[in-house]
């Protein structure tokens, strides 16, 4: 098949996604056509089956805000065109979604037709598509799809509450390249941002308010007090000043290493030995995931669908939103105890396994030929 992917190309969960997802068709011979502003930053060099078309916009100076979805629709008709497209898989409903329903449209009147998936990832249905300004361009754009998958059972429900559609939403979840075993620890490394007795908490995220990084501060201090250790923290954004200004405040500037952002985060997650995602709320929770898939349990929120992800008591623990005590709590049980950490350690590995890309690829594909046969999806 040939399939056009368009996505948001920067650190995000989508993006991530997207671009892996595109990496692993291509891998298996199909001819992945990548269409965004940016050549997104998990792409890397030069790959069998892959191509990328930049989504140029020029400086107009008629507009104030430069109309991307006109341009990306206009980009999307060429690309559809001239490279013979069977399908277009769009991720993140705004302004995807409807840019790929006006290419489909134009491109009807030219007498080609192009089927468009869309992927829904999170905050496109939970946070932008409650804005009443969105709603009706969100719910028209689902309904007129040819295929919806969503990340997660919960986000799959979060849509049907939220939007005036019938369509249905497929659950195809994230997915991720876990190790085969734990890999031995590169000491070299990890003495680079710690000692050999102080354990290494992580947190990696874009750092804005539905990610609470102050309570990743306010758990990683009360787990100093009782067990040496450090505050690993890989990303960037709004909130970093807080977190900053918080290790000041309790005086553990010492313990806290900001990282910045990090292309490849299983570098800084390989050498962890528990991961915190305490989020407002997470469609799915690819970062735990990724913690997991290097054998690092996870200390979250029970939110959304982090349940789905993270087993309580197996892969790591869970605790409502806000909860720093239990959440502290929790990291302390396994922090103390070496070997319900390695036992925690292998179980997140195993856990991992279940969203093997070798298992979700096939749910994709065989959406892929589903459309593109007209079965009703």
């Amino acid at each position: 098949m040939k399939i056009g992917i368009v996505l948001y190309p920067t650190y995000g969960g989508s993006g991530v996604v997207a671009t892996e997802l595109g990496k692993a068709l291509a891998d298996k011979g199909h001819e992945i056509h990548f269409v965004t502003y940016s050549q997104p930053v998990r792409l890397g060099s030069f790959r069998k089956n892959i191509f990328y078309h930049e989504v140029s916009v020029s400086d107009y100076p008629l507009f104030e805000f430069q109309p991307y979805e006109t341009v990306l629709a206009s980009k999307l008709v060429d690309v559809v065109k001239y490279e013979k497209l069977d399908l277009l898989h769009v991720h993140y409903a705004i302004p995807h979604a409807s840019a790929a329903y006006m290419a489909k449209q134009i491109l009807k009147t030219q007498g080609i037709e192009i089927p468009f998936i869309t992927t829904l990832h999170g905050t496109d249905i939970t946070l932008v598509g409650k804005d009443q300004s969105f709603e009706p361009v969100i719910t028209f754009c689902i309904n007129q799809s040819d295929g919806v998958t969503a990340v997660s059972d919960s986000l799959r429900k979060d849509t049907y509450n939220h939007f005036g559609t019938e369509r249905e939403i497929h659950v195809i979840p994230n997915f991720i390249d876990s190790l085969p075993e734990i890999k031995p620890i590169d000491m070299e490394v990890r003495r680079m941002y710690a000692k050999d007795e102080e354990k290494i908490i992580t947190h990696t995220s874009n750092f804005r308010k539905v990610k609470r990084i102050e309570d990743v501060v306010s758990i990683f201090h009360k787990i100093n007090l009782e067990v040496p250790s450090k505050l690993l923290l890989a990303g960037d954004g709004p909130d970093r000043s807080l977190a900053e200004r918080m290790a000041r405040e309790l005086d553990i500037c010492d313990k806290v290493v900001f990282i910045g952002k990090v292309r490849d985060t299983s570098n800084v997650l390989e050498i962890s030995d528990l991961f915190l995602l305490p989020s407002e709320t997470e469609s799915f929770g690819l970062a735990a995931l990724e913690a997991m898939a290097v054998g690092v349990p996870v200390i979250s929120t029970n939110t959304g669908g982090i349940p789905e992800v993270n087993i309580h008591g197996y892969s790591g623990y869970l605790s409502y939103v806000g909860d720093t005590e239990d959440m502290a709590k929790n990291a302390l049980i396994l922090l103390k105890d070496e070997e319900k950490l390695s036992v925690f350690k292998k179980n997140a590995l195993e856990r991992a396994k279940d969203f093997s890309i070798d298992k979700v690829l096939p749910m994709y594909e065989e959406l892929y030929e589903s459309v593109l046969v007209k079965k009703v999806v």
